[in-house]
Order: C-alpha cells, then structure tokens, then sequence
C-alpha cells in the first residue's frame, strides 16, 4: 500500500481492531467470515492478506494492481492465489490479519518495515507532483519556488508531502480546504484519508493547483486523464537538516519467522519480473532505478 503505511500503523495501533468476522476470502475453499475462519497453510496456495475496498490496490473484484501481481507470483510459486479480504483500510492487514494467521502474505509494503519480514524489492516508486497540463506549473522539487504560489495543495494525511507542506510554510493555508475534503474529520483520532480519485478530480477541477501524492495511489486515474501530468519529486526533500524521503522500494511482507516462505517468494518475483514490470506499465506507475534502505 501507499508509503504512508508506516506512519499510519501508529494510528491503526489506537483504533479497536476489527472483529474476526470482519474478513471474507474470494477464492478457495476456506470462508474466512461467519463462524469459519482461515485455517493452517496450505502449501498447494497463497493465502494472500488483501483490502476489500481500496483501489487502485485491491478490491474484492480482484482489479486492484496488487491482486494481479499477487496472483502471477502465486502462479511462479505453483501456488493458487487464495485472497483473504479485509473489509478494513490496509493499515490493519499486518495487526489484524497477517500476525492472527489468518493469511500469509502482505503486498506492496515498504522494504525492511519492521512488523515483517521483507521480501527483495520488486519495484521502486516515489512522490509525483500532478498538475493540469494548460496550467504550465513546472514543478520537480519541493524546493522550487512556484510552489509557494501555487494555490491549495492536495496531500495525504501522515505522508511526507504533508511534512514537507508544513516545512514550507503551506499548510496552515491548505488544512481547512484539506479537511474539507474528508468532510472535516480528524485524522488525529481515527483512519481517514483523502481518497485517490478526489485528490486527482481536485486537480482537475481547479480546485487545487498542485497534489502531492505516491505514484502507486493516483497513477491509474491520472493516465485516465488527458487534461493532467504527473511529474515525480526529487529526492532531494528535507527538514530542518532531517531528509524526508520522497521514494521507496516495494515489498512483500511474511511473518517474523517464515523464512522458507520468504525464500519462496523471492525466487518467484524474480521469475515474475517481467510480468510485474508489465502490470506496473499498464498502471502507469513511474518505476525508478536505484535502491535504498528507506
């Protein structure tokens, strides 16, 4: 999920996890909700932790980016892909679903988070600046100047735009349009976030200049529309002397401890680089060169 997952799992921490019920599985023959609940490992499939509702990543129609690079890794695995639906934000899967046993495996986390065991990285993605196209904002740093007389600015909650809006001395002029979006709840005391296709409509709109948003989030809706571009942020991004990264490397997460899935994973994204690197192209994701330890 997007990269402000690490910064939310504070925020999942507070908020009363959801029941157990509260999870339903597409495919396979364990029902996961009711009374039945996921069973012990199959090695013939993938239990696959995966958000119900949260495209462009996953949703239970399985047309979430992330449901196709998990299923063509279950098929380089020889595995079937089995998703385990959460009908929560993906902020939850590691606590609520992946540590209870419930599934195996969590998609597109930040290598080396630290509640898992991290795959190697199958893909790069970093922040990207979106603007309309007839609006001739040039923008590639939070250090250009423009960007201070762009108009409102559309962040997420928790990210590094919106560190990086405070840094610059924009947020105080953009947080009641922010909350506006959300209708004015607090994401100081429960989940909430702008959702994608709201940012990019905003964009569109005119109603705001400039958003500030991980590639993976908005890629599909701004390929959707020809009025906009997206630009990514140099990773040149601080504040006060604490550099505030602007790309991550994408991983696959497993339990501490399951080191011979782990292992299994690894082969099979190498063997399904190919088809990943395809369905990342056909998102539209910016993927970047280079590697970190962010």
């Amino acid at each position: 999920m997007f990269s402000t997952l690490a910064s939310a799992t504070l925020l999942a921490c507070l908020i009363q996890p959801p029941s157990m019920a509260a999870a339903s599985e597409a495919t396979g023959s364990d029902r996961v909700g009711g009374t039945t609940l996921a069973g012990p490992a199959d090695a013939s499939k993938l239990r696959i932790c995966a958000a119900g509702n949260e495209l462009p990543f996953s949703s239970k129609d399985q047309t979430g980016f992330e449901n196709r690079i998990a299923s063509v890794v279950a098929k380089a695995m020889g595995r079937e892909p089995v998703f385990v639906f959460a009908d929560k934000p993906a902020i939850y899967l590691v606590r609520d679903w992946l540590d209870k046993r419930m599934c195996d495996v969590v998609v597109g986390l930040d290598s080396g988070d630290q509640r898992v065991l991290t795959t190697k990285p199958y893909y790069r993605a970093g922040y990207v600046f979106v603007t309309r196209k007839d609006r001739n904002i040039e923008l590639q740093s939070w250090e250009d100047p423009q960007i201070k007389s762009v108009g409102h600015i559309v962040v997420e909650f928790g990210s590094p735009s919106e560190v990086m809006l405070k840094e610059i001395g924009k947020y105080t002029d953009n947080m009641a349009y922010l909350y506006s979006l959300v209708g004015f709840r607090s994401p100081r005391n429960q989940y909430t976030q702008i959702p994608p296709q709201k940012i990019v409509s905003e964009v569109e709109s005119g109603n705001a200049g400039v958003a500030a948003v991980f590639a993976p989030d908005i890629a599909r809706y701004v390929k959707a529309n020809a009025a906009l571009k997206m630009v990514p942020i140099k990773d040149d991004a601080d504040r006060d002397g604490e550099r505030i990264p602007q790309q991550y490397d994408q991983s696959m997460g497993v339990r501490h401890g399951d080191e011979q899935l782990l292992a299994a994973l690894d082969a099979a994204l190498a063997k399904a680089a190919p088809e990943i690197a395809d369905i990342l192209r056909d998102e539209g994701i910016p993927v970047l060169q280079g590697s970190s330890s962010n």
